[in-house]
């Protein structure tokens, strides 16, 4: 499996092409439609989700609700281009034309110089366009596929947010993951604890006023998984690194832990690991998940639990100084309309990446040109290791 994404900002469409999906795998415009309408939402949206209405139009791979095993190409239309045609069209401008709203001044915290370095652009339009978090409705379109996948195997993802503004909302631990996603999509931060919910919204009103902008730590919990799924064998295979890869390959995230994560350097290694048990209607079983569900690059049966850091939206109405690149001259840097958090935004879409580096994984070790192939695999392997 894997997917390529393509299209800017305020281009005229976001385009993704997946591969590798197997054939007869139920699926329907409303299934990505959903993920997509999700990613929109959240307390301390800026105004661009008002413009945007994102759905998705398959144009090739499914026919007749039901995958075909070939290339799936998903459309996301960009509305807002009728007012950008003029700056980000493909055709040459005359030669006495002037480029409108090019950009000669980098913010700090964004692609912009750093891409204009690399690839020689004087106009770091030609950076931002690209690198803009607009570029995540794509991925999560991919990962809706991913999470398609993933239910009818009976494995289910779940994305929140646990903290915003070093605002915690934790002790959820007894809530089973179906309620826990009642209670984050209710949520209009898609936090667990109604009163810290309304503390982080809070919070984010005040970034808003003082025109600043704050970050959190969104979690994604994997249930459904047996033991063994990732390899220990390559490092290129292990199931944590390439989570841990697709979490900070998300705009402004900065760090990924599992379980405890960076609490386990302050702990004992008695108070760390897993203690491992067995009886014969589960097979074998953890007493714990104090790693949160991998040992070894492979998952352990227990839940895969993931954080993600994000930081800050470094776009501030109170700007920082930057360095005019033509006229080398300091300034203050521009402000482009943004969210003030985009923290609960940020939770859906680590949720989709997740289940996207999970379903490869899946896929690459059983086999799964046709979906029930790969159904009967996993549920044979299942039985397998719960015998063992």
């Amino acid at each position: 499996m894997r997917y390529l994404t393509a299209g800017e900002s305020h281009g005229k469409q976001l385009t993704t092409i997946v591969e590798g999906i197997p054939s007869n795998l139920p699926l329907l415009n409303d299934d990505i439609n959903d993920s997509l309408l999700r990613r929109q939402k959240g307390h301390g949206r800026g105004r661009r989700m008002q413009i945007e209405k994102d759905l998705v139009e398959i144009k090739s791979g499914v026919r007749h609700g039901y995958t075909l095993g070939s290339p799936i190409t998903l459309v996301i239309n960009n509305d807002d281009f009728t007012h950008w045609r003029n700056i980000m069209g493909e055709d040459p401008l005359p030669e006495d034309a002037e480029t409108k709203r090019q950009i000669s001044r980098p913010r700090p915290g964004h692609a912009d110089l750093n891409g204009a370095l690399k690839y020689g652009h004087r106009d770091m339009r030609n950076v931002l366009e690209r690198s803009s978090a607009r570029e995540t409705a794509a991925r999560v379109a991919a990962g809706a596929v991913a999470k398609k996948l993933l239910s009818e195997l009976g494995i289910e993802v779940v994305g929140y947010v646990r903290e915003i503004a070093g605002i915690v909302a934790d002790d959820y631990e007894h809530l089973p993951l179906e309620e826990r996603k009642q209670i984050s999509e209710a949520s209009p931060v898609r936090a667990l604890n109604e009163t810290k919910g309304k503390e982080m919204m809070d919070a984010i009103d005040k970034a808003k006023e003082d025109g600043d902008s704050i970050g959190g730590v969104c979690e994604v919990v994997v249930e459904g998984l047996p033991a063994g799924i990732g390899s220990y064998v390559h490092y290129d295979r292990k199931l944590d690194s390439k989570i841990a890869g697709s979490v900070v390959s998300i705009n402004a995230f900065k760090g990924v832990e599992f379980g405890i994560g960076f609490e386990a350097a302050r702990r004992n290694g008695s108070e760390v690991h897993d203690e491992i048990a067995w009886n014969e209607e589960r097979g074998y079983y953890r007493k714990t998940n104090r790693l949160g569900g991998l040992e070894g690059g492979m998952t352990t049966g227990m839940p895969v639990v993931i954080r993600g850091v994000m930081k800050p939206i470094p776009t501030l109405y109170k700007p920082l100084m930057s360095v005019d690149i033509d006229t080398k001259e300091p300034f203050k840097a521009s402000i482009e309309r943004s969210d003030s958090c985009a923290v609960p935004a940020a939770a859906v879409v680590m949720e989709h990446v997740v289940a996207w580096e999970v379903a490869k994984a899946l896929c690459e070790q059983f086999t799964h040109d046709q979906f029930a192939q790969l159904k009967r695999a996993l549920d044979e392997y299942r039985e397998e290791v719960r015998c063992f």
